[in-house]
């Protein structure tokens, strides 16, 4: 699916990480809500999540959110 979002318009990236016990976050940036939403009306992002709540799932979020300021460190870039 990170694929098929990276051609979408307004894709800006994606983070992911996941736990040892399983648990895992993925976090996608868009330009805007108006990307966000043309992005959960590609047929096959509709299906991958209908897989998701049939197959592979038992339980998740989704929360959309603005990103006000981002900064970071790294000490490989001084």
């Amino acid at each position: 699916m990170t694929e098929l979002a990276s051609r979408q318009p307004g894709y800006l990236g994606f983070e992911s990480a996941r736990g040892a016990d399983g648990f895992g976050i993925l976090i996608s940036y868009w330009k805007d809500e108006a990307s966000i939403r043309s992005w959960k009306s590609v047929v096959d992002h509709l299906e991958a999540q209908r897989r998701g709540r049939q197959d592979w799932y038992s339980r998740y979020e989704i929360r959309v959110a603005l990103v006000q300021r981002a900064y970071g460190f790294d000490i490989e870039n001084q």
